[in-house]
């Protein structure tokens, strides 16, 4: 029996383990995209209060989120760390967008590696044929 999972080792990984890779890091980008979109969403919104703060004079109160405790400060403590934050903010969706493109190489690579081919990506004969030659297929076919 020892020599069965030898030989089965031998052939390489089996297209059951090779959809399961693919599918996996198809599953890692989608993740990568979710958090991208997230850390958007939070820049939008840090965008939004700078401004709003800009315009208020800077000893009113303003109330912050601060891990699910609303904390009461001025704007003039608030305003520098949300400008740090989104700058933070910035880095990080720029550091996430290369993941992004590196994960997707990852996958073509992979892809090429394991010939793995989509259904309904492939050309199909009727695609390949030029368009002049498509009236002339028709042959004995009445169109009303």
């Amino acid at each position: 029996m020892a020599s069965n999972s030898k030989k089965k080792s031998d052939k390489g990984p089996t297209p059951e383990e090779i959809l399961t890779g693919f599918q996996n890091l198809r599953a890692e980008q989608r993740a990568l995209s979710g958090k991208l979109s997230e850390f958007e969403l939070d820049l939008n919104e840090h965008k939004m209060v700078i401004e709003t703060l800009k315009n208020v004079n800077e000893d009113r109160k303003c109330f912050r989120l601060i891990g699910g405790i609303l904390t009461e400060r001025k704007v003039k403590d608030v305003l520098p760390v949300l400008v740090t934050n989104q700058e933070k903010l910035k880095e990080f969706i720029e550091k996430l967008q290369e993941q992004i493109t590196k994960k997707g190489s990852e996958i073509n690579e992979y892809r090429e590696k394991h010939n793995i081919k989509f259904r309904g990506l492939e050309p199909t004969k009727q695609d390949e044929q030029p368009v002049a030659s498509t009236t002339e297929a028709r042959g004995n076919v009445l169109v009303s």
